[in-house]
């Protein structure tokens, strides 16, 4: 009869198609895999692979971080706690930006400047972070204006009770905090794939 270990590793192979790069690349996959061979509650292999997958755990982890560091910032301005803003677009930093650069950053580290993933996700990342500073940011002044038109024109009636959402993009500092938070996280979350290569 195989080992727990044995039996992770087969499935490993299933999923990545190599056994190492999964293996050497992923030690948080590495810890759900022995903490679920002797736990009584099992983790889905496609949870385990998913954690074992560098360039995705830095993702959500930049992405975690920089929406509740919005959470935090607010309080610090605010001081009442908002949770809402957990799932909320704009503000400091931006969580677009760190979720970008954390997956372009982790395919750089683990796969590489030349393989062919990386151009694909680097112009992702510079679409989002324009998308942010222009469209986005610009189509938030532009609910702030209607905002104010219809609260003046139309005062007393039921549909100046209704307002648009008014951040919506960032401005170009908010931006580069969240793709520096983004790269941080990656360098962090990446560690077994340089160590690897």
């Amino acid at each position: 009869m195989k080992s727990s270990k044995q039996n992770w590793t087969s499935v490993f192979q299933n999923f990545s198609g190599q056994e190492t790069g999964v293996l050497q690349n992923g030690s948080l996959g590495m810890a759900l895999m022995c903490v679920t061979s002797t736990a009584k509650v099992k983790i889905s292999p496609f949870v385990a692979t998913l954690a074992a997958n560098p360039t995705f755990v830095s993702g959500i982890f930049a992405w975690a971080i920089a929406q509740s560091m919005k959470i935090f910032l607010n309080f610090c301005v605010e001081r009442k706690w908002d949770f809402r803003l957990m799932f909320a677009s704009g503000g400091m930093p931006s969580s677009h930006s760190a979720l970008c650069t954390a997956l372009t950053t982790s395919v750089a580290i683990c796969h590489g400047v030349a393989d062919s993933l990386f151009p694909v996700c680097l112009g992702f990342s510079l679409i989002v972070m324009y998308d942010a500073i222009g469209v986005r940011r610009h189509a938030g002044m532009q609910a702030e204006v209607l905002n104010l038109i219809v609260e003046d024109l139309f005062q007393g009636h039921p549909i100046s009770q209704r307002k648009l959402k008014e951040l919506l993009g960032h401005t170009p500092s908010q931006v580069l905090a969240g793709a520096l938070l983004g790269i941080v996280v990656a360098l962090i979350c990446c560690q077994g794939c340089s160590i690897a290569i």
